[in-house]
């Protein structure tokens, strides 16, 4: 991808990120740019397809990194789902659920296609998570694989939803905190329980 096209999708994502999809304009995007908005539209047509591209550059650029992390092949797969987490609330600006919900209302389109890419992605990079837990000892081995990797992606979606977990009541960084736990704690054996103790107890402190 060309440098510039490649630099306005990244800054246009952090304004989106950090201001909404439907506040941004090309107006702000242009100045933030230090470029006209005349030529912004030389490289994006409009608005909608800036949304669709910079939002599907970093969700493909946010699961590399993920397998990454997977196929380090580092850590035990408890912690790895704790680094996980803490690179993607670091990537999505604490993943604020409120620019996300912006997109799912005004570009719907677009939401579905990033969903659909979450799905398969988190879907392998669980099947993954689990088959090692229980490789080690650290997971229940008579858990169902392909339930925990789907019912794993149903809850992280429904957790981003502001009508039932509103951001002033339960604040993103301690709600992703307590799903995975909630998460781990269903299916971990009792070595399993006690490195997640230990990281709980450490993150608590």
């Amino acid at each position: 991808m060309p440098e510039v096209k490649e630099q306005i999708l990244t800054t246009s994502l952090d304004l989106f990120l950090s201001l909404g999809f439907k506040s941004v304009t090309m107006d702000e995007i242009a100045s933030r740019m230090g470029m006209s908005k005349k030529t912004l539209y030389t490289y994006y047509k409009n608005k909608g397809q800036l949304v669709e591209e910079s939002s599907l550059h970093k969700c493909h650029q946010v699961c590399e990194c993920i397998d990454q992390i997977v196929d380090a092949d580092t850590e035990n797969p408890i912690e790895e789902l704790y680094s996980i987490k803490k690179y993607v609330m670091k990537e999505l600006k604490g993943d604020d659920s409120s620019p996300m919900y912006q997109l799912q209302k005004y570009y719907p389109d677009v939401f579905r296609k990033l969903t659909d890419i979450q799905f398969a992605h988190i879907d392998e990079c669980i099947r993954k998570n689990v088959n090692k837990g229980i490789e080690q000892g650290l997971y229940r081995d008579n858990i169902n694989v392909g339930f925990i990797a789907r019912i794993y992606f149903v809850g992280m979606q429904g957790i981003k939803n502001l009508n039932i977990f509103p951001s002033e009541e339960f604040p993103a960084q301690e709600l992703f905190e307590q799903y995975l736990e909630y998460h781990l704690r269903g299916i971990v054996t009792p070595q399993g329980r006690k490195i997640l103790n230990k990281i709980t107890n450490s993150n608590h402190d």
